[in-house]
């Protein structure tokens, strides 16, 4: 090769990655522009949503980096459907699709999916989409009571949204007449749909600046490129089969999740061959919310560095049996199926631990902790309030703490692997009439270790001015602690109850009387290696900072602190020696 064919190739490698991090600046401001637009809490304030370019065949060539794994990596399984349903050649300037459908998206009713194909010299040149949640879709609404899909609200096929530009007003009525919400939820459509159209037309920028007519190479590149990267991170780790068990709290009785994982030279399958069947009620999931995050935790811990993308996702592989709580097939329920898909990293986890080096982090909260609540007419009442019963449906997203890292703690009231943010809770008062007493962290809830599992938090809310409403519990983590590695302790088990002193079930809808509080306590992380190994220093600042009570310092850690309130060293020193035996 001449210098001249050199460089000319070094060029063209050059601008093909300045297109592919343009391409990635696209669907960034995508995101942001559904942050900046939607009417509903859980967009706007917590970030629960995917935004991503796609080429002619439906494969993900770039996502953004705003969004969650689940909506992330369930979209790029689903614009394929878009494209069986409405082929290329179909398509016209100015349609939008839409679906909700569990099996073909992310798999709960809650969250819409919006298809935009993307005009450049009158013909299709690359499609746009996002998956966004909803306050509210009708039916039972976000819980996880329901017994069939069909309780549990509006499920639209993949139709046109908008025809030539002209929405379609029935399937607009039909969503306006079927939701509690509907200002919030028609207000969201419009707004997803506007956030396609600023992705299109950068891109169609992008096309111009760049002097090309399609994306068929740079998609090739991108792809081809991620694939042969990943693959050579899966060659650098020993193969074999590596197994992990994970039992966890389910709806009425406990569900185990069981993982198989094989590593090869060309890729990682997980067969989950063993785990519960489909529950009988809405915690079960469809297979692509499965392979989300089954992807997502092989990836964070195998190639985290790697853009996400088709190339990157094709060497994970996986099986789940049908029938089965990770593959439940319709008409099952599955509106809460965050419950099981959020623990699936951690099964991950459990496996890559046994292999890598330095291990993996401990067990997290990982679920969500949800707070959806409901109030009007049609709920539990309370003889005892005097006025009119506010009506309102309301989605406040939490989290507890994180599994402690090997050489880091754990961290606190933080969204993993959802990566969703916390909805401050003056946004939620503003929109909603609750009023939130108590929201601050949870002492002594995340594991002991040499590393510290990160804190869960202390929530306490109440109707305005006493009023009544009903809480849609979905939380998990209250009978089965985050376990902790390598001899790190397991964080504190979640609790639900009302402040007049009731305990209430994890899950189902349930009443909080008149002038009664709801009580929440959210896990935290598993601890890794010995509480022992932690510097008694660090655990003392521990205490000062409210992390880790004093008995706790001295039952879990072994460390002692004199009545002045500073370590004593000598009486720490020995009472490890003690704990060590």
């Amino acid at each position: 090769m001449t210098d001249t064919t050199e460089a000319t190739a070094a060029l063209v490698q050059i601008r093909r990655h300045v297109m592919w991090n343009r391409l990635i600046a696209v669907v960034e401001e995508q995101a942001q522009t559904l942050v900046r637009t939607a009417f509903s809490t859980s967009v706007r304030e917590a970030g629960d949503l995917a935004a991503a370019v796609f080429d002619r065949e439906g494969r993900m060539i770039a996502q953004s980096v705003t969004g969650t794994p689940g909506h992330i990596n369930s979209l790029a399984a689903a614009v394929v459907h878009f494209v069986e349903a409405h082929p290329i050649e179909t398509m016209e300037p100015g349609d939008v699709f839409i679906t909700n459908d569990p099996w073909l998206t992310s798999g709960h009713q809650h969250d819409l999916t919006l298809t935009t194909p993307v005009f450049h010299k009158d013909q299709v040149i690359a499609l746009v989409a996002n998956t966004c949640h909803v306050v509210d879709i009708g039916g039972r609404g976000f819980t996880p009571d329901g017994r069939q899909v069909y309780e549990e609200g509006l499920n639209i096929p993949i139709l046109h949204l908008f025809h030539r530009g002209k929405p379609n007003a029935t399937l607009f009525d039909i969503v306006r007449m079927n939701v509690r919400e509907s200002s919030q939820v028609i207000g969201d459509i419009y707004s997803f749909a506007a956030a396609n159209d600023v992705a299109a037309q950068r891109l169609i920028e992008m096309m111009v600046e760049f002097d090309v007519d399609d994306l068929d190479d740079l998609a090739n590149f991108v792809i081809d490129s991620s694939r042969r990267a990943t693959v050579d991170r899966i060659r650098q780790l020993p193969e074999g089969v590596f197994r992990n068990e994970l039992t966890m709290d389910g709806y009425d009785q406990p569900v185990t999740l069981m993982a198989a994982l094989t590593v090869s030279e060309d890729g990682i399958h997980v067969d989950y061959d063993g785990t519960s069947p489909a529950s009988s009620h809405g915690i079960n999931v469809v297979l692509n919310y499965t392979k989300a995050y089954t992807c997502y935790g092989i990836k964070a811990v195998v190639a985290p560095d790697i853009p996400n993308n088709h190339g990157s996702l094709e060497p994970f592989t996986f099986r789940a049996p049908e029938g089965c709580i990770l593959n439940a097939q319709r008409p099952f329920a599955v509106a809460a199926r965050h419950i099981i898909g959020h623990l699936l990293p951690d099964t991950i986890f459990g496996c890559l631990a046994q292999i890598i080096a330095g291990g993996v982090q401990a067990e997290s909260s990982a679920s969500l902790w949800n707070i959806q609540l409901r109030s009007g007419t049609s709920v539990s009442t309370s003889s005892d309030y005097v006025g009119e019963i506010p009506d309102f449906e309301m989605i406040h997203f939490n989290s507890g703490g994180t599994g402690a890292r090997p050489t880091k703690d754990g961290l606190s009231a933080t969204g993993f692997p959802s990566g969703v943010k916390g909805v401050p809770v003056e946004a939620t008062e503003s929109v909603v009439p609750v009023v939130f007493w108590r929201k601050e962290l949870r002492p002594d809830s995340g594991g002991a270790g040499r590393t510290q599992g990160g804190l869960g938090q202390i929530i306490e809310l109440a109707g305005e001015g006493g009023a009544p409403f009903d809480v849609l519990a979905m939380f998990e983590r209250v009978d089965n602690a985050p376990r902790g590695r390598e001899g790190g302790q397991p964080g504190q088990c979640g609790t639900v109850s009302l402040g007049s002193g009731t305990q209430l079930r994890s899950k189902g809808q349930q009443p909080v009387a008149a002038h009664d509080t709801l009580v929440l306590g959210l896990p935290g992380g598993g601890g890794f290696g010995s509480p022992l190994e932690r510097p008694p220093l660090l655990v003392a600042g521990d205490i000062r900072d409210g992390r880790v009570s004093i008995e706790a310092a001295r039952i879990d850690y072994g460390v002692v602190i004199d009545d002045a309130g500073n370590l004593d060293e000598s009486a720490t020193a020995e009472l490890r020696r003690s704990l060590s035996k």
